[in-house]
């Protein structure tokens, strides 16, 4: 079942740690947002892999934006 990742915060996507396909472990970074020269990780929920990336590198995103699609 896909579940969609959503930024917690209003920030700029500062880098992405995950790739489409890639299998990732609840927990796991998947987007790292950068809000007020801080890092802010948007972690997988649960173990599966990436079914898609929402964002680009330098984009800001709002807080609730989807960022990623794990399967």
């Amino acid at each position: 079942m896909a579940e969609e990742l959503k930024a917690h915060i209003t920030g700029v996507v500062f880098q992405i740690a995950a790739k489409p396909g890639d299998r990732v472990a609840a927990g796991d970074a998947v987007i790292i947002l950068e809000s007020m020269k801080m890092e802010i990780p948007v972690e997988a929920p649960r173990a599966g892999a990436v079914k898609a990336i929402k964002v680009h590198e330098g984009q800001t995103v709002q807080e609730g934006d989807v960022v990623a699609v794990l399967e």
